[in-house]
């Protein structure tokens, strides 16, 4: 009787250690695809800086400087503008604005961003 209880209790053992393992592989599966995911959405974002934007009729709007979530923020001489992802198509070198843009609230976003963003350096004297 005690060699059958031994028995099954390492069957018993082996069994849990396979499913932990099993489990562990899924995660980390998982874990992968999603790092592999973000990589590529950090990518894509970064392919997006640098550029210069036009609007619907080719004048230059600015130049992308970041990409905050889902808004392309744009250098437009001396103002931030914010542009929702949804309205910017790339066309070779440059990025386009399609549709109309609100030019209120892509300010309003794009000086949030600043302000969010800048570290104002005092220098004292």
């Amino acid at each position: 009787m005690p060699v059958k209880r031994s028995m099954i209790s390492g069957i018993l053992t082996n069994n849990l250690f396979l499913s932990t393992i099993g489990i562990v592989y899924i995660f980390s599966k998982n874990k992968r695809k999603k790092l592999e995911e973000l990589e590529k959405e950090e990518e894509q974002k970064n392919n997006l800086l640098c550029r210069f934007v036009l609007d619907g009729i080719g004048r230059k709007v600015g130049e992308s400087v970041a990409v905050d979530e889902d808004v392309l923020i744009i250098k437009s001489r001396t103002k931030y503008l914010g542009v929702p992802l949804k309205h910017i198509e790339e066309d070779g070198k440059t990025l386009l604005v399609k549709g109309l843009v609100d030019q209120y609230n892509a300010e309003k976003m794009g000086e949030t961003w600043r302000q969010e963003n800048f570290k104002e350096i005092k220098y004292d004297e």
